[in-house]
């Protein structure tokens, strides 16, 4: 009996040990990715040529939408259900405009790489009422576009590669943006029968005087902005109508106002002319001497004093000029003694900027006397 289990103990011992033996060791897992091996270019045999592509490579493709719950609603586009009237297809890199559908009345297409605006897709278009095509590299927006919209009232075309107005603009508009193109024209008849533009913005392009008729804004019998700064004019513009309240002429080449040019504006109270060639040569004395003059700015320009102004004026740019004195007796509209004995008689002058000029502190004493309500003087 002992030797039956001490032959089992002997046998089980045996079989462990064996087990032991036979187990190998895990091998480790590399710490390195192992390089893959590349196979050799092989180059592949002549073919026939490939076609070029139909978009330019340097464009990214359009980005689409999904499936909208308008089933009109262009893939490209967003359509959503709290604007139920607005198309917003801005920032798609669309290249052509996609169909708009009837219910449009705002469509968004700025920030694309439109080239062209065609009138297909404006076949059913018939309600729009506001365009935005900024940013777009627009070279030609054919005259039957305006056929299909003929209730638009606003068009913003600013930042593309328009070389003249768009011809057939609907009578209903009353605001056209045109900055930074390359307008260098504008004909007599560019803004025929539109008696409802407010405002007209044709900043930084290439309009010169010969480029301006002198009948190019005679039609404009509503408009009360108008933006011609950053352009290549050296005159006044002529045929303004003297309804405007805002005109802007920055950052041009003026060097002379005409000494009656501003008679028969009634309501103008916003004139810019900085960074021109101004100089006490080219300023009739009370050329601006206008009594709805709220704001003047001649910033960077060539005077070498202060222009008479009007007793209601809140506002004067005089900074960056050559103005070596300030005399507040000559540019007060009324005597000093006037104005310390009648209150009404005190100008509404509240802000003189003067840095930039040949002045140094302090501000003459007659000029606090006469500009009581100046709040802030910058010199």
């Amino acid at each position: 009996m002992k030797a039956g289990v001490g032959l089992l103990s002997a046998l089980t011992l045996f079989l462990l040990l064996g087990a032991v033996l036979t187990q190998r060791p895990r091998a480790k897992k590399p710490t390195r990715r192992p390089a893959t091996t590349r196979k050799p270019f092989v180059p592949r045999p002549p073919g026939p040529a490939q076609p070029e592509p139909q978009e330019p490579t340097d464009f990214p493709p359009p980005i689409l939408g999904p499936p909208s719950m308008y089933p009109d609603c262009p893939r490209e586009c967003l359509c959503s259900p709290s604007y139920p009237n607005s198309l917003n297809c801005e920032n798609r890199n669309i290249r052509v405009i996609p169909v708009i559908p009837f219910r449009t009345h705002y469509l968004y297409l700025q920030n694309n790489y439109i080239s062209e605006l065609t009138a297909e897709p404006f076949q059913n278009a018939t309600e729009v009422r506001w365009i935005n095509l900024a940013n777009n590299r627009i070279h030609q927006i054919h005259k039957q576009v305006f056929e299909k919209i003929p209730a638009l009232l606003y068009l913003y075309a600013q930042r593309n590669q328009l070389k003249e107005v768009p011809s057939g603009l609907p009578a209903s508009l009353e605001q056209l943006r045109l900055g930074r193109n390359r307008i260098s024209k504008i004909p007599s008849n560019a803004f025929s029968k539109m008696g409802n533009l407010t405002l007209l913005d044709l900043y930084h392009n290439q309009l010169s005087d010969n480029g301006l008729g002198q009948n190019s804004f005679k039609d404009l019998k509503s408009l009360m902005q108008l933006n011609l700064a950053h352009n290549a004019l050296k005159k006044m513009p002529a045929g303004v109508p003297n309804g405007l309240i805002q005109l802007f002429l920055d950052k041009n080449s003026i060097d002379d106002i005409p000494k009656d040019y501003f008679k028969d504006f009634n309501h103008l109270a916003f004139v810019r002319l900085n960074r021109n060639q101004l100089s006490d040569k080219g300023l009739p004395k009370n050329v601006f001497n206008i009594s709805t003059l709220l704001d003047l700015q001649l910033s960077h320009n060539q005077l070498a004093s202060v222009p008479h102004f009007n007793s209601h004026l809140e506002h004067l740019h005089l900074d960056h000029n050559s103005i070596e004195s300030i005399n507040g007796t000559l540019i007060c509209p009324y005597s000093i003694d006037a104005v310390m004995n009648d209150h009404n008689l005190v100008p509404s002058l509240r802000y003189l900027r003067l840095d930039g000029n040949h002045l140094s502190p302090p501000i003459p004493v007659d000029v606090i006397m006469c500009f009581r309500q100046l709040h802030s003087i910058v010199i």
